[in-house]
């Protein structure tokens, strides 16, 4: 298995247009620890910070007020609760047409896959990283402690930042991933954070995915 491979939900057929609904076959990073020696591994997700059924895939009770961003690449990641402070490069489809994952030898990289939503833009955009690699943990080893009411701030290539507010932390089994419930589009700029995440083993890698919901309140 690769590091930098994603694995999918089910065999590939048809590429799909891309945009929100392609995102559905995605099952997240199928990323190995590759022989770190981490005691107790990353932080996993607190039961209560699971996300609000009411909140998933479904628009907020009352608008967020919040004008949507016209689409531009974005280009770094902050999410000061937990240190991070990344660039982000695009990332696109490998031979086989799924998207790749960031190099996994640069350990403080998140990847945006170039053909989706802008963070920022009406709709669900998706930034990945690996949650370690062979030297140690890596960009988004931290995910799984975050909580809700945190911030991520993401800078884009036209000097905007787009600032969300994280609704919940989960962790998924990439055998049963909901990626309709993950990827939907509420018809509100949203962001999606994704790393490896639950149970580990040198044969099969992490079992999981640790997936952060987040809304955008506002920009500057």
């Amino acid at each position: 298995m690769s590091p930098k491979d994603f694995s999918v939900l089910e065999p590939r057929r048809r590429r799909p247009p891309w945009g929100v609904l392609a995102l559905v076959m995605l099952s997240g990073l199928a990323m190995m620890r590759n022989g770190v020696d981490v005691e107790l591994g990353p932080p996993q997700p607190a039961a209560a910070e699971a996300p609000d059924a009411s909140m998933i895939g479904a628009p907020p009770p009352m608008s967020t007020g919040v004008e949507p961003l016209p689409h531009a690449p974005a280009s770094r990641i902050r999410i000061p609760s937990i240190r991070v402070a990344a660039p982000i490069m695009d990332v696109g489809l490998d031979p086989a047409g799924w998207i790749e994952a960031p190099p996994p030898q640069d350990a403080n990289l998140a990847g945006w896959y170039q053909n989706g939503i802008a963070p920022g833009q009406r709709g669900t955009a998706v930034v990945v990283g690996h949650v370690d690699n062979a030297a140690g943990p890596a960009v988004f080893y931290g995910l799984g402690s975050l909580e809700k009411g945190q911030h991520i701030e993401v800078e884009r290539y036209d000097g905007r930042v787009a600032v969300f507010e994280i609704y919940g932390i989960e962790v998924y089994s990439k055998n049963n991933f909901p990626g309709v419930q993950v990827y939907s589009d509420t018809g509100e700029p949203e962001l999606r954070v994704i790393t490896c995440g639950g149970g580990y083993s040198r044969a099969q890698g992490y079992e999981g995915n640790v997936v952060v919901y987040a809304r955008m309140i506002g920009s500057t």
